[in-house]
């Protein structure tokens, strides 16, 4: 009964933000509340499934990036950027999109999306043009490139951790694979956007008159940021060999920034969105619901019954199921029981070493599914209604759902060509 009643709590929030009719926060934490009412989570247990690290990431980073972008360094690159690609929305596109990938192979994902969308808010509004195509794009580019590292995206740790696998073997497997995508994503977006992205003469001409330099408005301000963000790049790649994890990294380059940037902190904190942080942490508890019960754990262990441990239709049902189930599920309650699933089926003598690569792959592609798929795409959008455009469940479906299943594709394809044949 505790099982069925997680089951519909789930699916009714997952219904509710799908057609938008209750704002997503107030349904996660209702969700959360009769988790709780039913006494299927006590109030310790709905805490404990609360992802302290992913919050803490986003508090952090909210932060750091509020207190930076007053010296008007975001300006400053975003007028540099136009001006270098004359204007042409497109290519301005294509650039954000590679700049977002790469910078998610050696960021947290969240990390990224929160330097670059306020980037592409302002070169959008300077060309006066609708900056939600720019923003789904990068959304899409920044799990693409999560994909491509070990540190890309919280599974391929996990995964990496158990597995033994260094930074090296995520590289030539799944960064292989995330290199294609990108190439794949780019090709596709040119076919759904190009037409759409047209800017008239004289906000181009506006555009290139512009002189980013005077964009500039605290220089100290402006050192301190680009040494605090070096360093935050710094700590994010090494942080797993400094044994701190990333949300600390994140609280202490807000906490810094706090202190030396001289800022109104009142504001500064008021700029973070909490209505996103406490999203977040009500779809956390209502998915530990499912996890409390066993759900997932059904899930994951009918998958491989399904297998009868065939290796290489294992690898593709674990492939498949990932990405599916990652599109509307937090991912790293899922990899996190697959793991354990995938050692016993090691000790039982099948070679497990592509099925590291068919989770990561497909757990992390999979984010790319549904607007609730992975954070990036929650804080993104977040950030994107804040500034006056929405982008509804539907619309990014619409787009969001096929680049995924082109993804997981292309990843089906590499796993064939590398194991079976």
């Amino acid at each position: 009964m505790e099982a069925v009643i997680a089951i519909i709590v789930f699916l009714i929030v997952i219904v509710a933000i799908m057609t938008e009719k209750v704002h997503r926060t107030a349904v996660a934490l209702a969700g959360a509340v009769v988790l709780m009412l039913t006494h299927i989570l006590t109030v310790d247990k709905a805490v404990g499934y609360i992802d302290f690290n992913t919050i803490g990431v986003l508090i952090g980073m909210m932060i750091f990036v509020s207190v930076v972008k007053n010296s008007g360094i975001f300006e400053y690159i975003a007028i540099k950027a136009a001006k270098l690609a004359h204007g042409n929305p497109w290519k301005i596109m294509v650039a954000f999109m590679v700049i977002t990938a790469v910078l998610s192979a050696f960021l947290d994902n969240v990390t990224t999306v929160l330097l670059v969308g306020p980037m592409t808010i302002t070169i959008a509004r300077m060309l006066k043009v609708n900056p939600v195509p720019f923003l789904m794009t990068q959304i899409l580019a920044s799990n693409i490139g999560g994909t491509a590292t070990l540190i890309g995206d919280p599974p391929n740790i996990m995964i990496g951790s158990a597995a033994g696998l260094d930074f090296v073997d995520f590289i030539v497997n799944t960064g292989v694979v995330a290199v294609v995508v990108i190439v794949a994503l780019i090709l596709v977006m040119k076919f759904v956007y190009k037409s759409k992205l047209t800017a008239d003469e004289g906000a181009i001409l506006s555009v290139m008159e512009l002189d980013e330099n005077k964009a500039i408005e605290d220089i100290p301000l402006l050192y301190k940021s680009i040494v605090v963000m070096i360093l935050v790049v710094v700590g994010f790649m090494f942080h797993s060999q400094l044994g701190i994890e990333s949300a600390t990294v994140a609280l202490t380059a807000a906490a810094v920034m706090l202190v030396i940037g001289r800022q109104n902190v009142d504001y500064i904190i008021g700029e973070v969105e909490w209505t996103t942080i406490l999203f977040f942490a009500g779809l956390f508890i209502v998915v530990g619901g499912l996890d409390e019960t066993g759900v997932i754990g059904q899930l994951a262990q009918l998958v491989i019954n399904m297998t009868k441990g065939h290796e290489i239709m294992t690898m593709m049902v674990l492939l498949w199921a990932s990405a599916l189930l990652s599109s509307v599920l937090d991912n790293i309650p899922f990899v996190a029981t697959l793991i354990p699933l995938v050692l016993a089926l090691g000790e039982s003598g099948i070679n497990i070493t592509p099925l590291w690569w068919a989770i990561s792959l497909g757990a992390c592609l999979g984010g790319n599914g549904t607007l609730i798929g992975a954070s990036a795409n929650v804080v993104l959008s977040g950030i994107s209604g804040k500034h006056g455009y929405p982008i509804t469940f539907k619309e990014y479906t619409k787009v969001g759902f096929p680049v995924m299943i082109m993804s997981v594709v292309l990843a089906m394809i590499y796993l064939l060509i590398r194991y079976a044949v």
